[in-house]
């Protein structure tokens, strides 16, 4: 697993045997399917958040859609990343779950393939923070996590989390970011029986409160958020929430709204709807923040995922519950521009050479790249590897990035960092894209 430094490169770059114990009790409850799914009830305070409880964002927003509108486009265009023959993304359940795209054909295609793919892999092949992730997107289904149901097997993923996540935190193994994801999951089906883990969350939280990481704090304030009328450690979830959600807002102020970078904004908004008694008398301005959401057309299926639930009124923290919202679709057209693209090694055996390439307009930076390759490939040579997040530049002209050396390669526009990855980003006419061995 790589580390948390190396996971926080990747973002920059990018813009990271079957159980059954316990089913013999509830098989009464697991009569429950896609047409008639079982309903496990959250903590009341946490649920039923209707869409007309978000902030009214859209008021002073420059944005030429509707709310409504957006959020449409941006299901449609999350439904449509989905691949029929690739793994089922539990998040993309869990978002659709939450912003009410609870029926079709891809819906149902994605809620039976996960059940299928944790019955098959769960035990074997998954860390702890993929158990609960698959946790709360069946929670979100309306679907019992304690029993799940697929290939004429029944599994129990509870257990099967509390095992790896034990394991993973006696090996040192455990990302704040997957602790915080694992302690979330069973706090919303009422497992409370981690507190030493809620306290290492908490004090990880103080001890680095102004951490580039927004992602895994974000994550570890709706963690402790739940379990904080379930734990005798208040006094130091209080302060260590005060401390983060504080800092996001400091964060917002200093950056026009921006908390983090684009990719960290869906989580961090989830974070501060849902934490505000924390941060209280401060107040929030929602709207500055939403409208650097609203700013931004995003194309992740990932970072889509974690964006639409605050759209909609919604955090994690609501995934037992249902909404109605239906999809909609958008297209666009193209035509060429010229892009300058050049690769800058400064760390060791210098090297820096330049190409201007043709493509068509819309192009994203990945297809620049492929085009510089192709008229160049002795020079303008790379590698990608897939991650949930799009595609991840690993090498450029031989040169990898490397771990242990803390090293990758980050893109520039104008000696500005790039907000989006390399399969996402669409450089303009006569834009200049520079890719540089960075450190971090």
């Amino acid at each position: 697993m790589p580390s948390m430094a190396y996971s926080i490169a990747v973002l920059l770059a990018l813009a990271s045997a079957t159980v059954t114990q316990g089913c013999g009790e509830c098989q009464s409850s697991c009569s429950g399917t896609a047409d008639r799914p079982v309903t496990l009830q959250g903590d009341e305070w946490m649920m039923h958040r209707a869409p007309g409880d978000l902030p009214s964002v859209a008021e002073g927003c420059q944005a030429t859609v509707t709310h409504h509108h957006l959020v449409q486009k941006l299901l449609h265009r999350m439904e449509k990343s989905v691949k029929f023959d690739e793994a089922p993304n539990p998040s993309v359940l869990l978002a659709m779950n939450l912003a009410g795209a609870t029926h079709g054909y891809v819906h149902n295609w994605l809620l039976q393939e996960i059940k299928r793919d944790a019955v098959e892999r769960a035990q074997t092949d998954f860390t702890s923070g993929q158990v609960a992730l698959y946790i709360l997107a069946l929670l979100s289904s309306c679907q019992d996590p304690r029993c799940v149901h697929a290939m004429g097997k029944t599994i129990n993923l509870i257990p099967i989390l509390k095992q790896k996540m034990n394991e993973e935190i006696s090996k040192n193994e455990i990302t704040l970011y997957r602790e915080s994801l694992d302690i979330l999951a069973l706090c919303l089906v009422k497992e409370y029986d981690n507190q030493d883990a809620v306290k290492a969350v908490a004090e990880e939280l103080l001890k680095h409160k102004s951490s580039p990481d927004v992602d895994s704090r974000a994550m570890a304030v709706l963690a402790l958020v739940c379990a904080y009328n379930h734990t005798g450690k208040q006094h130091l979830i209080h302060d260590a929430l005060k401390a983060v959600t504080n800092d996001f807002l400091d964060k917002q102020e200093e950056h026009n709204g921006m908390i983090g970078n684009i990719y960290s904004m869906g989580l961090a908004l989830q974070a501060l709807e849902t934490s505000s008694e924390f941060y209280a008398p401060r107040k929030w301005d929602r709207a500055q923040a939403f409208s650097v959401v609203y700013n931004h057309d995003y194309q992740q299926p990932m970072a889509i995922a974690q964006v639409l639930p605050p759209l909609v009124g919604k955090s994690y923290l609501n995934a037992g519950g249902v909404c109605q919202i239906p999809p909609l679709p958008l297209s666009r057209p193209a035509a060429p521009i010229t892009v300058q693209f050049s690769i800058t090694n400064t760390l060791k055996n210098y090297f820096h050479y330049s190409t201007s390439v043709c493509v068509p307009d819309k192009s994203t930076l990945l297809q620049v790249m492929k085009v510089a390759r192709n008229e160049k490939p002795d020079i303008f040579c790379f590698k990608t590897k897939k991650t949930c997040w799009g595609p991840f530049v690993t090498s450029i002209h031989g040169l990898a990035g490397n771990e242990t050396e803390r090293t990758y390669w980050q893109f520039f526009s104008c000696w500005s960092p790039l907000q989006e990855g390399v399969g996402t980003y669409k450089p303009k006419n006569w834009e200049h894209i520079q890719a540089i061995f960075s450190t971090y």
